[in-house]
Formats: C-alpha cells, structure tokens, sequence
C-alpha cells in the first residue's frame, strides 16, 4: 500500500511519509518522557486545596497562570509573528483550538476534587485511563493502527488492558470504610474518571491541528481563550460562595498561595508542549500512554514530598503500588508498537482528507506536519519583549508576596525531583535542537 504522495526535500530527494515520519519516532518518544516529568509535578500545587482554598479558585487560579504561559513560552521560542502568521494560515482550526482548551478546563477543575478527595498518588493512574479514550479515537477518527502488524495491535491491546485492570485496583485501595470517608472517595474516583474522559476527547482538537499542518506553538495560544473561559464560567456558576465576587472573596486566603498555582501552571504548560509534540510525531494512541509515566511522578510527588503513603495499611500500599507498576508497564508496552509503512498510509489518507476539506495544499501540509523545529528564526519585536517583560513582572510580584505553603513536605525530595526536571527538559530540548539541524 502506497504512503501517499512523496515531498521534496531542501537537497531535491523524495521522502515518503512513513520514512520521514519513522525518523522522528525516537524524539517523539523524548516528548513524552519529558511530559511525563513536568506533567506529574504540575499537579503538586493543587494540593492546597487541602489548606482551605476552594477547588474553583484553585483551578481559576492555576489556569490563570497557564494562560501566562502559554502566551510567554510561545513568544519566547517563535515570536508573535510567526505565531499569527500561522494562526491567520489556519483559521479553520481556531475553533478545535478553543474546545480543546474547554474540554482541558473542565478536567482540570475534575482533578482538584479529585486530589481533595482520594489525594495525589491515587487519583493520578486513575486519570490516567485516558489513553485507553485517546487510543479509540485516533483509531476511529485518523487511522491509527489501522494496517497495523499483528504484534503492534497485540502491544496496545494488551497495554489499554492492563492500564484499566491497574485503574480498578487503585479504585479499590480507596473505596474502603463506611461513612462520609467512603463517600468522598467515590467521589474522587468519579472524578479522576470525568477527566480522564475529558482529557483522552481533547485529543481530537491536538491531532486534528497537527495533520493540518499547524505548528503546537501557535495552537497553544488559541488553546488559552477556551481553557480560561470555561474556568472562569464553572467558578463563577457552580461555586455559591464566590459567584461575580470570586476573587474578591477568595483574595485573603488565597494571595499567599498565589505564585504556587501560578508556577504550576507554568510547570504544566511546559509538559504540555512536549506532550503535544509527542503528539505530532506519535499519534494520540502513542502518545498519551508514553506521556502517562506522569503517573510515576506523580506518585513520586504524593508519596515522597506529601507523605500521602505514610499512615496507609500494607494492603492499600501493596494495590497502589502494583497498580502504578501494573499501568506503567501497560503504557510503556503501547508507547512501543512503532508505526508500520501500512499504518502511515491510513495517517497519510487522514491528512489527504484534511486537506480536500480545507482546500490545503497537501505539499505544505506534509512539510509542516513532518517538520521537527520548535519555531521560526524571525527576529522579535518590542510587543514580544513586552510579553515576556509583562509575564516577568506578574511572577516577581507574585513571589514577593508568597508564603511558605502550610503543607508537611520533604524538601530534600522536593529539590530532587527539582533537579529532574531541569534535565528532562535540557535533554528534550536538544534532541529538537539538534532535529532542525
């Protein structure tokens, strides 16, 4: 089966999709690692929702950096020109764009409760079956794994199984007890698995972007306008105690904790990056299973910063344990069915309908999609200076107001996994570097 129409390369030679693509499979595994590390420490401040700040202001706040962010990281890499330049290029996509960020929102609010109810270690894996979502959609909607080998399906079978079987046993290590405790923790369960639902749809939006041509810079910023709307409406809807007065009512408690969720959310905008670039070279069905090792970080976090283990019975601690080990597994057994000339034809045939719909030249399309750079080399203006002063400012101001977290933490752990995400970063960072040369 043909891979669809061949491109010219800078030096004139013809480079068929699957062998263009297959070259980046190894930097978008590095993706994922990456998102795994900076996903799984995102998380930690969400635990102040354990100090008495509500979980709507948590995650308003959180989002509140996010956009920060992801303004900032973008105008820093590629610059605000190229970024519109692409957003004009691809208007068609805005509107994918902004749901995403919706979708992302609601589950991002979902995991607050979750976290307050069942904590860090156990509601990540559970949110963490959105690979077995995300893997059913792209096989539905973009030809992932369709003409796949026999072992490859056999790989993400046997992955999605095993990620769901751990799910219900870390489900069961908090359903115990009787009483208002073993109603909040089926609460929590509940919604770890709204987002998990939530996160694995979103994934639609990515994909689509991505074999249209779209660069994850210049959609993360349309991402923001769903992401932040959408928060901002839940708190001001569904929270009594704040309604239009939200931020006035919640100033005391929360002003010292401010720069925390503001740091988170940049810690999580930068995984998200690299799990979106995981994303353009893997597919949803890869990449979401390989960018989920955040629940060992996760894990990591709760367990050896929090101390969310230390009062636990050996039975508990034997299920969370074996249930993370049993779904890490899984996702490192899906994340390894590399695609096949076969399956590249179906993605091929995907961005070949992209492309009829829109009115897209398939040739731009297929160098953009297949493209390995992080952004362009146009020089910066003074409104991207003003961007990244502007984001400078709101995080000193911030950080000369914030306090120390009323929280028990270990911080020689907490500077540890510190240290591991600087290098994650570095590492992911120059094998894109080294890509574009």
């Amino acid at each position: 089966m043909s891979t669809g129409s061949p491109t010219k390369t800078s030096g004139g030679a013809k480079t068929s999709l699957g062998a263009a693509h297959g070259a980046g499979h190894g930097l978008g595994v590095l993706c994922g690692l990456a998102a795994g590390v900076w996903l799984g420490a995102a998380e930690a401040p969400t635990k102040l929702v354990n100090s008495g700040v509500s979980p709507y202001a948590i995650s308003l706040c959180m989002v509140t950096g996010v956009f920060v962010a992801r303004w900032t990281v973008p105008t820093m890499i590629k610059g605000t020109r190229s970024v519109f330049a692409d957003l004009r290029e691809n208007k068609h996509l805005l509107s994918s764009a902004i749901l995403a960020g919706m979708l992302w929102a609601v589950a991002n609010t979902l995991t607050v409760f979750a976290i307050r109810d069942v904590g860090l270690t156990i509601a990540f894996p559970l949110w963490n079956t959105n690979s077995l979502v995300g893997i059913f959609w792209g096989w539905l909607l973009f030809g992932e794994l369709k003409g796949a080998h026999g072992k490859n399906v056999a790989k993400v079978l046997l992955g999605a199984l095993a990620i769901a079987g751990a799910a219900v046993m870390l489900g069961f290590s908090t359903i115990h007890g009787q009483g208002e405790h073993a109603h909040k923790a089926v609460s929590g369960v509940l919604a770890a698995a709204g987002a998990s639902l939530l996160w694995g749809t979103m994934y639609i939006p990515y994909r689509k972007a991505y074999i249209s041509g779209m660069n994850p810079l210049s959609f993360v910023t349309v991402f923001t306008v769903g992401e932040l709307g959408t928060v901002l409406a839940l708190a001001v809807g569904l929270d009594p105690r704040t309604r239009i007065a939200l931020l006035h009512e919640h100033a005391p408690a929360a002003k010292p904790v401010l720069f925390w969720l503001f740091l988170g959310g940049f810690v999580w905008v930068v995984g998200d990056l690299f799990q979106q670039f995981a994303t353009k070279y893997l597919g949803i069905g890869r990449a979401i299973p390989l960018s989920n090792t955040n629940q060992l970080w996760g894990l990591a976090w709760g367990a050896l910063v929090f101390g969310e283990l230390a009062h636990a019975s050996p039975g508990q601690r034997v299920l969370v344990i074996a249930g993370s080990v049993v779904m890490i597994c899984g996702a490192l057994a899906v994340s390894t069915a590399v695609a096949s000339e076969r399956e590249h034809a179906s993605t091929d045939a995907a961005l070949n309908r992209e492309c009829r719909r829109y009115g897209l030249d398939y040739t731009r399309v297929l160098q953009a999609y297949l493209g390995h750079g992080l952004g362009s080399e146009e020089r910066r203006g003074w409104v991207d200076y003003a961007i990244i002063a502007a984001a400078i400012g709101v995080f000193v101001t911030l950080a000369a107001e914030a306090r120390k977290p009323a929280l028990e933490m270990n911080y020689g752990w907490t500077w540890t996994l510190g240290v591991v995400l600087v290098v994650s970063a570095v590492v992911c960072c120059w094998g894109m570097a080294r890509s574009r040369g």
